[in-house]
């Protein structure tokens, strides 16, 4: 198999000792002399800052839109010489409450220029940064608060009674909280009561009275716990150190010269993906690099789009569930211009075939067969097209999706309208984000993760009872990855770490099939994998993507066990096809009352099976029964990570009784 994206670096070998065969070991065609170069004098994250700050005083480095009377204003900036000063007193502040080097400081809340301020106070004075998730609750905030033995908390205004909530227990390591805004009088003597101090940020400002000595620091030093969320378990401390972070730096700043699209001092970045997440941490960490600007969200989803509107963001980085609401959106606008208008938008994405023998040649169609997304429709991109680029501020050149797969009719259908790169990327925080990412004007990566970034070696390991071998003319097998960006280990779980850090190769759970061109699909998850009772293996994250591909459908949770013969699932239906085929067949009702209805039930496990038939599935993969959720899954139940990954464990709790029952009625 020619695989043009990538290099082999060390040949595969057979099962051997009770291990299973491995692939060959691949890396980036852009890595074949070898990694990016350590840049000099750049030994740590805070480095990273520190030289932006030295060339790039005057830049504009973090803005936020200003409320004036009540209603959002322009974005005020301050420079990277203003934020390197608000960082030095920060850090001194923090030293002055006992902190040294190694100490652990949390923050909490969603993301502004405080958070940043903060992460870089840390990163001067070698203390480990932890991130609190803005969407957890207030057990898992106490468990990484005791579990890290965090000794200062800083917190947006609204999140500070979150914290006393989890007195008295995190108090025997937790002195101080410093909120991001002001503080009450209530909340100080709240705090004392526990033998804590609270100050406002302005407060704690004042408290750099003294000049700190920054201690020295090695790449090899920890930077950052990363807690991720889990679908089963209490959060895992991820230790990020300061080596993880600036080679995937080095790693994606190669690949974006590699591909012409190298960022520039003068990019914008809107900032709305959570800073506890190490996506959107190492993006920011890119982006001060190159001495770029970094613009906050208000942390309030429906009013995104004014902010991106405002901000004019070039590079935009979103979850899938944010790229299908743009694509839902454009469709229902497109759907309520008329038919002139929707005919004109349809005529531009797709061919058309005159009389005369001029043939119209679609943007979708040019750029399929080869064409730059700039240079496939210049004409539509003026007329149509460029309506969707303005809905996105007017300058986004590059969009970039992660931590959950984008459906492929979604990817396609944005990287042709938005006038921007579509680029689908993997990575996990144990391999500190981005692993793999797509390559701009490759319509054939579209449904791909990519090849790898050029800063890590990858290899697929077989899995004999999914029956994935990596050895075969289609290599399929897990995804493991070995480079200076793997993690250093889970925080007090050496068991946990020995288990996927495995002779330098950390093993990522996904399951993986090499493309033709080198691009990486994830097709499974090794652990989501269980038996029905009569022996058959069942692969629940493959048939969860194939059911995905029914437009009927949002979601779909897919269940099953060793005692029962067939599987059966939980669906999330879509609003506006349930109530399309509802008035097409005479049924009448809301939302609510049509995922009741036996009819409904029927007609979407009617779609299920067409699937099914489609891609060719076996007989027990087929799903024997439905339960209609007029409900997305959410985090408010507990039902899926702030990643949008399902909690199985959890979603069978929530619906055991909608399990029992549906066995029931389909035995």
């Amino acid at each position: 198999m020619e695989m043009q994206h990538v290099v082999e670096v060390e040949q595969g070998r057979a099962a051997a000792d009770g291990r299973p065969s491995v692939g060959p070991a691949y890396r980036s065609a852009f890595a074949r002399g070898g990694f990016p170069p350590p840049v000099a004098g750049l030994d740590c994250c805070y480095d990273i800052f520190r030289m932006a700050v030295e060339k790039f005083p005057d830049n504009r480095m973090l803005g936020h839109r200003e409320i004036v009377d009540g209603k959002a204003g322009a974005y005020v900036w301050n420079t990277y010489k203003e934020v390197f000063d608000l960082a030095t007193k920060i850090g001194n502040s923090i030293r002055s409450r006992g902190l040294a080097k190694g100490s652990r400081c949390g923050i909490y809340g969603a993301n502004c220029p405080e958070w940043i301020i903060t992460m870089e106070a840390c990163n001067a004075h070698g203390i480990y940064c932890v991130p609190l998730y803005d969407t957890l609750g207030a057990g898992a905030v106490e468990f990484i608060l005791c579990h890290a033995e965090v000794e200062i908390a800083f917190t947006e205004e609204k999140k500070i009674e979150q914290i006393f909530k989890t007195f008295p227990k995190s108090a025997e390591f937790l002195k101080t909280i410093v909120s991001f805004g002001k503080v009450t009088q209530e909340q100080k003597e709240n705090a004392s009561k526990y033998g804590l101090e609270i100050y406002s940020w302005d407060e704690f400002l004042s408290l750099a009275d003294q000049e700190f000595d920054l201690p020295v620091k090695a790449k090899t030093d920890i930077c950052t716990i990363m807690y991720t969320s889990g679908t089963t378990g209490d959060p895992k401390g991820v230790l990020i150190s300061n080596a993880s972070i600036i080679c995937l730096v080095a790693g994606v700043d190669r690949l974006l010269n590699c591909v012409n699209e190298q960022l520039e001092q003068t990019d914008v970045y809107m900032s709305y993906l959570p800073l506890a997440h190490i996506f959107d941490r190492v993006v920011e960490e890119l982006f001060m690099f190159h001495g770029a600007s970094i613009g906050f969200w208000r942390g309030d989803v429906k009013l995104l789009v004014e902010d991106i509107g405002t901000l004019k963001p070039t590079i935009l980085c979103a979850v899938p569930r944010v790229l299908d609401r743009i694509f839902s959106g454009l469709q229902a606008k497109i759907a309520s211009g008329g038919f002139i208008k929707s005919t004109l938008f349809n005529l531009a994405y797709k061919l058309i075939e005159y009389d005369l023998g001029i043939i119209f040649c679609s943007k979708q169609f040019r750029m399929m067969k080869g064409a730059k997304h700039n240079e496939a429709a210049a004409i539509c991109d003026k007329v149509v097209f460029s309506k969707v680029k303005e809905g996105l501020g007017g300058n986004v050149r590059v969009i970039l999706s992660g931590a959950a797969p984008l459906a492929t009719h979604v990817e396609e259908y944005l990287r042709v309208v938005t006038c921007a790169h579509v680029l689908q990327g993997y990575g996990l925080t144990e391999t500190c984000a981005g692993s793999f990412v797509s390559l701009p004007n490759q319509m054939c990566m579209i449904g791909t993760v990519g090849p790898p970034v050029p800063n890590i070696d990858v290899c697929l390991e077989s899995v004999p009872e999914m029956n994935y071998d990596a050895l075969a003319t289609r290599p399929r097998g897990e995804i493991c990855i070995r480079g200076e960006t793997v993690f250093s280990g889970y925080y007090k779980r050496e068991d946990l770490t020995k288990d996927v850090l495995i002779d330098g190769w950390f093993h990522t759970g996904d399951i993986g099939e090499w493309q033709p061109d080198g691009s990486m699909k994830i097709i499974d998850r090794k652990k989501n994998i269980f038996k029905l009772s009569q022996g058959e293996y069942v692969a629940v994250e493959n048939l969860e993507n194939i059911y995905g591909l029914v437009s009927a459908i949002d979601s779909i949770w897919v269940y099953g066990n060793s005692f029962e013969s067939f599987l059966v699932a939980v669906v999330n239906p879509n609003k506006e096809a349930l109530e399309s085929w509802a008035a097409a067949n005479g049924i009448s009702g809301d939302l609510e009352a049509l995922c009741e209805n036996p009819k409904a039930k029927e007609y979407i496990l009617g779609e299920l099976s067409k699937v099914g038939k489609e891609k060719k599935l076996k007989g027990f993969e087929f799903i024997k029964a439905v339960h209609l959720e007029p409900v997305p899954f959410d985090m408010d139940r507990d039902l899926i990570t702030p990643t949008y990954k399902k909690k199985r464990p959890q979603l069978l709790k929530y619906y055991q009784g909608t399990i029992d029952n549906m066995y029931r009625s389909a035995k």
